[in-house]
């Protein structure tokens, strides 16, 4: 048992009105949350509601901006992950960060590894206590084992111990169950139902509302980085939470388009990939905004990534045109019409370092030459057509576009996979981490792309997004396509049911 004990009744932590605001971006907007000795609270919400930051804000990556953290009634500071742990605070993430090149007792023992009277560490002693606390959670594994030789169900459980040897107060799941099997959840179960009866506060993060209705004892939801309720989980179901978690109408920013969808330009069939997804077969026709709706780990952005050549899938057909094609690379997509608007704009669309207008020719450099010789007249040409159609904000087309805001490098991405006339765009989270008028302004565009007789493959995870733009939304869950939902269907409710597992199947046409 624990050292540390407080009424059941008496919170372990307590979080009260915690702001936390990153550059154009509120992430935490006065929360509260609550975690309660040998209880599991389950943090719910959809992409983007602040459980991330909140995890962070616990164990001392992020500092918030205001209000108070209580550890059993008194007020703290986490400066640092080292803070966190000192307090009793540890975190088990879906990916556990361990090394694979130290044994089993030396990553329990890492930072505070006991020591012999000359200050050595004392590997016999850090072995016994590794072992004792393996036995304690039921973990068969030798402690001198390399970490690489485990699984990775495994690799949770020697997460959980080192957790458990710092004599943790409180431990943070989060998405714990994402890379495992059937009988490996059944034994992080058992594991959670041992920590609860140690005093343990277990505050647990899952999209996966079976996980939350068995394990949990309490709820606390947030939605747009904001507090909605909390409570006991056996006053609520699974409809109230839904409703909780996309309470919110579809707003008005959105532009009216009538479709007019023209032939059908591409379908896949038959995609698969060893790891990411499977069994996934759709058609797309110009002019046609399709939405991909999904949780985290749905598979959306790696499916995306196959159809754009960067990954390879085990199976499958593309077809453009009605026209089987053969995608092993960016090059081959880019050539065959289909080009990729990253999340990630930074690493992955934008060259930092590089001009705006440089950025804007890049994959359309055949245009812009002549002899092998580049022609700089024809690239600022080309860069100021596309910046003038995006309203691109910057002071001059040769400022280096890591001085952009995140708004105008969406655009600056945008610009440059235009310029290559393709027949088929994919747009993967177009609108994250930017302002409300760009957002506006990369939806106008998007619409009248979609006008133009452009096929538009939009991935996001905000759901008024999908709802206010799409003509067709596909709701991936756990690599698989849960279903396909249009017209009246199209519904907060009804996405986040399908993407949670929790549809009826009469709502929409599964997949």
């Amino acid at each position: 048992m624990s050292k540390h004990t407080l009424s059941a009744d008496v919170p372990v932590v307590s979080m009260d009105a915690i702001t936390k605001t990153f550059p154009g971006v509120k992430a935490l907007d006065q929360v509260r949350l609550d975690l309660y000795p040998g209880q599991v609270t389950a943090l719910v919400g959809e992409n983007g509601a602040g459980k991330s930051t909140t995890v962070k804000i616990l164990t001392g990556i992020y500092q918030p901006d205001g209000g108070t953290i209580r550890i059993a009634g008194a007020p703290v500071i986490l400066n640092t992950p080292n803070d966190a742990s000192a307090a009793g605070i540890t975190a088990i993430h879906q990916e556990t960060v361990l090394f694979d090149e130290l044994t089993v007792a030396e990553n329990i023992f890492i930072g505070h590894a006991p020591r012999t009277k000359w200050g050595l560490i004392d590997k016999a002693a850090m072995h016994r206590k590794a072992r004792g606390l393996l036995d304690e959670i039921g973990a068969p594994f030798d402690t001198g084992a390399y970490l690489r030789e485990l699984g990775i169900a495994n690799k949770h459980l020697v997460a959980i111990a080192r957790a458990l040897s710092v004599d943790a107060r409180v431990v943070i799941m989060d998405e714990p169950t994402a890379a495992l099997s059937h009988k490996e959840i059944e034994e992080l179960y058992e594991l959670v139902e041992t920590l609860k009866a140690q005093g343990k506060a277990i505050l647990f993060i899952s999209h996966k509302f079976d996980e939350i209705f068995r394990i949990a004892d309490r709820y606390t939801v947030f939605r747009d980085g904001a507090f909605v309720s909390d409570g006991l989980i056996s006053d609520i179901d699974q409809d109230a939470l839904v409703k909780m978690m996309v309470g919110r109408a579809v707003d008005h920013i959105f532009p009216e388009r009538q479709a007019a969808l023209g032939e059908e330009v591409l379908q896949v069939a038959g995609y698969a990939h060893p790891t990411e997804f499977a069994g996934i077969g759709f058609t797309l026709k110009r002019g046609e905004i399709l939405g991909f709706y999904g949780l985290v780990g749905a598979g959306r952005s790696e499916l995306m990534q196959a159809l754009f050549g960067i990954t390879r899938p085990s199976k499958g057909v593309t077809k453009i045109n009605g026209d089987i094609r053969v995608i092993r690379s960016p090059a081959d997509a880019v050539n065959n019409g289909i080009v990729y608007v990253p999340e990630d704009r930074g690493k992955q669309g934008a060259v930092i370092g590089l001009p705006i207008f440089q950025n804007i020719t890049l994959p359309s450099l055949g245009r812009t030459s002549q002899s092998g010789f580049l022609r700089m007249a024809e690239e600022f040409k080309l860069a100021r057509d596309y910046a003038e159609r995006l309203d691109l904000r910057a002071a001059a087309l040769d400022q280096d576009v890591g001085n952009l805001s995140g708004g105008n490098q969406q655009k600056v991405v945008i610009a440059k996979w235009l310029a290559t006339q393709p027949q088929v765009i994919i747009l993967d989270e177009p609108t994250k981490g930017i302002d409300i008028g760009s957002k506006a302004a990369v939806h106008e565009f998007m619409a009248e792309l979609a006008g133009q007789g452009l096929a538009v493959i939009m991935v996001s995870s905000e759901i008024p997004e999908v709802i206010g733009m799409s003509d067709r939304v596909i709701v991936m869950r756990e690599g698989r396509i849960a279903a396909e939902v249009q017209g009246d269907n199209l519904t907060p409710e009804t996405l986040v049911r399908h993407a949670a597992g929790i549809a009826p199947a009469t709502e929409s046409i599964p997949a």
